[in-house]
């Protein structure tokens, strides 16, 4: 099953026009639903003024704000390919993905000129930022807006969105509108989305959950995103001292910047109606925490070629499921496979695989890169471990990379790094197999401090593992560590910890 799409601000300006769609907080600048309607047909103009046609390229590399959306909207009247490029790579990185998708036009936010201009070379540019006349308020202040077609086709390509490249080079996961319709259900079954709430906009635009969790199923609904241009912890929590936000959609490293703010015991944390987390589940120690305060954080698991939504805990139930990820959503079939590719008993550990309308059907311009991520059947591989507890929910035991042998037995790593974050002097964990000539591969664990903790001592944490794990769980090794490597999405980068050494 999958949907073409009306043209959304269109339809959205017809049905409430005068609702506000986006604001910057930073500003309080307010673009109304009419308002984004007419000026994505202004930048749909700009764009075809410059000779951008359907099917081309729209690099654009920012930080949060308005105008993205405009574009996003904009290349779907036109039926141009927006492509969000990610700010934290150096020009060196960004090329060659420049050289992948091979953009019309990139446009920039002033935070990212230098970098913009370093790899544009002939391609032409646009400045988001700046009163200039070549800029985009001066090109759209030129142009008018123009007819565009008021259907959108399903299996049409919208944008792409680069793999965080936690293993490898970055691939571009193709996004279409029947995905983004799928995606809108999925979301708004789980979260009971509801026209008029508010969410907030601040995870990075060049991740799918900068898109997707939840501003662009808001969008749709007739819902209002405060846009923050950069995370800001103090902010986020004014916002919900005020009880400006109904729905929060973070990672786990938010939500631990969260709880270690000052005024965390403090404010009101029960005027949000949902709180969803992604990236990573949250783990036991955080979401009792958060329990504490009155909040059921509910987990969630999608990738980004699962448009993202797949899986989100429901909150009555998530204080009795702790850790799960809860059940897979209404637009999205789920199988746990073994290694020869059936599906293993309810309880048991295997691949988790995907299939539905909000599946990417590849990714860009490589066919023997997506053939290998389906199985029979247009099953897409997720390459992540999990079970099925009796009564239908799911846990993430881990990536299929990350799990690690040691003498025979399987080792996931969640599990400990679970373990680990419940010593008060821990913040953060993350576990790694190392090489080991008596067993094959050990635990190496890296550690990051709670503020203000003393180093704790190895033969502790060995104990403290011992109570609470089998031996051969038990890591061999530990390093304390200022940070953990992560990508846009609070996952940890892990390919880049083996290469550490593993002293405490």
């Amino acid at each position: 099953m999958a949907f073409d799409l009306i043209d959304i601000t269109a339809k959205r300006a017809v049905l409430g026009g005068n609702r506000p769609a986006l604001v910057n907080i930073a500003s309080g600048r307010t673009v109304t639903y009419a308002q984004l309607d007419e000026r994505a047909a202004r930048v749909a103009g700009m764009l075809a003024l410059h000779g951008i046609k359907a099917g081309d390229r729209v690099a654009i590399l920012c930080r949060n704000r308005i105008a993205f959306f405009e574009l996003l909207f904009g290349c779907a009247k036109l039926g141009a390919i927006l492509v969000p490029l990610n700010w934290r790579m150096p020009p060196a990185e960004l090329q060659p993905l420049i050289e992948d998708c091979t953009p019309a036009l990139i446009a920039f936010g002033e935070e990212d000129q230098a970098a913009a201009l370093a790899v544009a070379g002939d391609i032409p540019t646009l400045a988001l930022d700046g009163a200039t006349a070549a800029g985009y308020e001066g090109r759209m202040a030129r142009v008018t807006p123009i007819p565009c077609r008021d259907v959108w086709p399903q299996d049409e390509v919208w944008y792409l969105i680069y793999t965080s490249g936690t293993t490898g080079k970055p691939k571009a996961v193709i996004y279409t509108y029947g995905m983004a319709m799928a995606n809108y259900v999925n979301v708004s079954q789980a979260i009971d989305l509801r026209q008029g709430e508010t969410t907030l906009n601040f995870l990075p635009l060049f991740h799918t959950a900068g898109i997707n969790l939840y501003t662009l199923p808001a969008l749709m609904s007739g819902g209002q995103v405060l846009v923050m241009p950069s995370f800001d912890v103090d902010r986020l929590v004014d916002l919900l001292a005020a009880g400006r936000l109904d729905t929060l959609f973070a990672v786990p490293t938010v939500y631990q910047q969260l709880s270690l703010h000052p005024r965390f015991h403090e404010i009101d944390l029960t005027r949000v109606r949902h709180w969803g987390c992604g990236g990573a589940p949250l783990n036991d120690y955080l979401f009792g925490l958060f329990l504490a305060r009155g909040v059921r954080v509910c987990n969630g698991m999608g990738m980004t070629e699962t448009g993202p939504t797949a899986f989100l805990m429901d909150p009555e139930n998530a204080p009795l499921k702790v850790g799960s990820v809860g059940k897979p959503q209404l637009l999205c079939q789920v199988r746990i496979t073994g290694w020869d590719g059936q599906d293993v008993a309810q309880g048991e550990t295997g691949e988790i695989w995907f299939r539905g309308p909000g599946i990417t059907p590849g990714y860009w311009h490589k066919p023997h890169e997506t053939a290998d991520i389906f199985a029979s059947g247009d099953w897409l591989r997720s390459g992540d471990i999990g079970w099925q507890d009796e009564d239908g929910y799911y846990y993430v035991a881990g990536r299929i990379k990350d799990m690690f042998i040691s003498g025979g037995e399987n080792i996931y790593p969640a599990e400990v790094e679970n373990v680990l974050m419940q010593h008060p002097a821990i913040l953060e964990a993350a576990v790694v197999g190392a090489p080991d000539p008596q067993w094959g591969e050990v635990g190496r664990a890296f550690l990051v401090l709670r503020p203000g903790a003393a180093r704790p001592d190895p033969d502790e944490l060995l104990i403290f593992c011992r109570e609470r794990l089998a031996a051969f769980k038990v890591p061999k090794s530990f390093r304390v560590v200022p940070d953990l490597p992560r990508t846009a999405a609070g996952k940890i980068q892990k390919h880049l910890l083996r290469q550490e050494e593993s002293v405490l």
